[in-house]
């Protein structure tokens, strides 16, 4: 994708920037129940949609917002809801129907931490389902990935979620939201807009996969089928990462979303003392990349994992590695050498992004290493 050139570049704070982001992407229908904090992101939408012709609609809670998102996607139109993960969990009935009846739906989890990556990765609903999910790291890529999210929803007909958080919603950044020019795409045939109608060909919208008296459906079976197909058509064409420094990495540290941003600073300090530590930044969390995440890691000792919970991507860093290093979470990482595993030894490796000194004027040396994606970020295809 390309780029719109424009020169205007102004201070907005991150759930503005996200909201023009979404209508530069042709977003012209969003529904919300406000909840921090989510509630600037739906409130910036609520005054800025009717000035391009959209609607806003505050509703009465998740489940509705949810419902009319799903009302507007099947009219072709492209439309998005959000809230924090709290409200999310509300509406996972619907998630899943609605990626069933393959309908392009964009969701805004603007989290209040990162415990919501199961819900985001795995899905709370019901049946064969995913939801291709894109994590930040500031106001800036947000901007790039929020249009990006409505390009992939309708390219897959799949729903597209970015995870976003506190830190996007509410700090302020210098940032131009330029509209992105994608590749085209197919017309919506499939949209039940009205224009069909009295035809005799009016068409149907279900996660049945059942057609109309006259009109053969492909089945609930095949159906179901076909979703599962293009999920693996997703996960191999859709992963992006971002890799740094893993070359000679004795230990490799993988985090996402807007926490990374600051474990990469300190993981680019630690280098200019001459520690061999390498980092990665997985984008997508759905599909994960998981064969960069085991190649950045082949050669180290020890591999860790800071996320803002308990311990959830930990989980995929472990498959992604499986038993090559040892894989430690947040901020204790306990290495060992090939060479001393047969002796028992054992040596401790801390680090911490609350370690990091105030950044220095200069911009230390950065070597990202990983395929080209075409949205400006690294994407991994896998072979």
């Amino acid at each position: 994708m390309t780029t719109v050139a424009t020169t205007e570049r102004r201070l907005m704070e991150g759930s503005e920037a996200m909201a023009d982001a979404a209508i530069a992407a042709g977003c012209r229908f969003f529904a919300g129940y406000p909840m921090t904090p989510f509630t600037e992101l739906l409130e910036y939408l609520a005054k800025k949609l009717p000035e391009v012709g959209g609607v806003c609609i505050n509703a009465e809670s998740e489940l509705e917002a949810v419902g009319m998102a799903w009302g507007a996607l099947a009219t072709g139109s492209r439309a998005a809801t959000g809230s924090t993960g709290q409200g999310l969990s509300l509406m996972q009935e619907s998630f899943s129907e609605i990626t069933l009846a393959e309908l392009p739906l964009v969701v805004f989890n603007m989290a209040r931490g990162q415990q919501d990556y199961f819900q985001a990765t795995r899905g709370g609903g019901h049946g064969d389902y995913r939801h291709i999910v894109l994590a930040p790291l500031d106001i800036t890529e947000a901007v790039e990935l929020t249009q990006l999210a409505f390009h992939l929803a309708d390219k897959w007909r799949n729903p597209v979620l970015v995870y976003g958080d506190y830190l996007l919603a509410h700090t302020h950044e210098a940032v131009s939201v330029a509209p992105i020019e994608f590749p085209p795409l197919p017309e919506k045939s499939w949209a039940v807009d009205g224009a069909r109608g009295g035809t005799g060909s009016s068409g149907v919208i279900t996660p049945l996969g059942l057609g109309k008296h006259g009109h053969e459906g492909p089945g609930i079976e095949r159906h179901l089928r076909n979703v599962t197909a293009k999920l693996s058509d997703i996960e191999r064409e859709e992963q992006r990462v971002e890799t740094a420094f893993c070359d000679d990495a004795e230990t490799v540290v993988v985090a996402f979303g807007t926490p990374a941003k600051f474990v990469r600073y300190v993981v680019r300090q630690l280098r200019d003392e001459g520690e061999k530590i390498g980092f990665v930044r997985p984008i997508s969390l759905w599909p994960y990349p998981h064969a960069a995440v085991a190649e950045a890691s082949a050669g180290a000792r020890c591999v860790g994992v800071f996320e803002l919970c308990a311990g959830q991507m930990i989980d995929d860093v472990r498959l992604a590695v499986l038993g090559g290093a040892p894989v430690a979470s947040r901020s204790r990482c306990a290495c060992t050498s090939r060479r001393s595993r047969s002796s028992g030894s054992r040596s401790v490796r801390s680090w911490s992004p609350a370690s990091a000194a105030t950044p220095r004027s200069r911009a230390p040396s950065t070597s990202i290493s990983s395929r080209p994606c075409t949205a400006g970020h690294r994407r991994w295809r896998r072979a």
